[in-house]
């Protein structure tokens, strides 16, 4: 379930210094953004109106852009998107972050510098292996292998992140790290930007999907050798931030053509 901030937790367009928030480049980023919300619902890895997408506001490291409290990924335009810093005030926008997305995307956003995109959700395939014994992904299929040594298990679940402290935990887990499997709660991506945290939150869920679809049959899962793993990932990554601008690309393509609203 989705939880609301303390009114008095956030400030909503504090602070005597407004930034620039016009430049076409910020407004690029919350088009961008606003496309991943919509095509996320579309495929069904949102949650009601709990899960959160984040980025950097380009050319500020101390602000970020994230969804506001009580809309559906469906709903969400380019111009709903709210701008917060990294003190608890609102400095763009009408409402607050849900308090959970304040808590863990400003605090991974000013401990883990490199995560200029953090995605969060529960999207069922791989929060369902996050439940699971052991680690969740087993790098037995090539989509998996684009994954291979990078990601982590945040074991600790302290339930809701209502504080900084679960926050600063939950960015300290986050270490090295690109994707982080949320022990119990869902899937946590970090990229250095909006289309890489796509890519890969499309794909992770894909690789999760396939499987589970492979556990079921009840045979074993065997996974690929170690060493052509790595040399399989190492060959994905190579075209991995040109292959995500194309793919951010053709999802906005596709929503310009179908739901044009998303970049109102």
């Amino acid at each position: 379930m989705a939880h609301s901030l303390n009114p008095t937790a956030l400030s909503v367009n504090a602070g005597p210094n407004q930034p620039n928030l016009e430049t076409e480049e910020i407004w690029q980023a919350r088009v961008d953004l606003a496309a991943c919300f919509r095509m996320a619902a579309r495929y069904g890895m949102e949650e009601g109106i709990c899960n959160h997408f984040s980025a950097i506001v380009p050319g500020y490291d101390d602000l970020f852009i994230v969804n506001p409290y009580g809309y559906a990924f469906s709903e969400l335009t380019a111009s709903m998107l709210l701008v917060c810093d990294f003190h608890g005030n609102v400095v763009s926008g009408t409402g607050m972050p849900e308090a959970t997305a304040f808590y863990i995307h400003a605090r991974i956003h000013k401990n883990v510098p490199r995560a200029k995109a953090a995605f969060h959700t529960h999207m069922p395939y791989a929060t369902a292996l996050s439940m699971t014994e052991g680690d969740p992904l087993i790098f037995a299929g090539q989509t998996a292998l684009k994954f291979y040594g990078r990601t982590v298990v945040d074991r600790d679940y302290n339930g809701l992140a209502l504080d900084e402290r679960e926050g600063d935990r939950i960015a300290k887990a986050i270490g090295d790290a690109d994707i982080v499997f949320m022990k119990h709660h869902g899937v946590m991506v970090c990229a250095p930007n909006i289309a890489e945290a796509w890519d890969d939150l499309y794909y992770l869920e894909r690789a999760c999907e396939v499987q589970t679809l492979a556990l079921s049959t009840g045979r074993k899962v065997e996974p690929v050798a170690a060493d052509i793993a790595e040399a399989a990932y190492l060959q994905i990554r190579e075209g991995d931030p040109e292959s995500a601008r194309l793919h951010l690309d053709s999802i906005k393509r596709t929503l310009t053509r179908e739901e044009p609203q998303f970049k109102e």
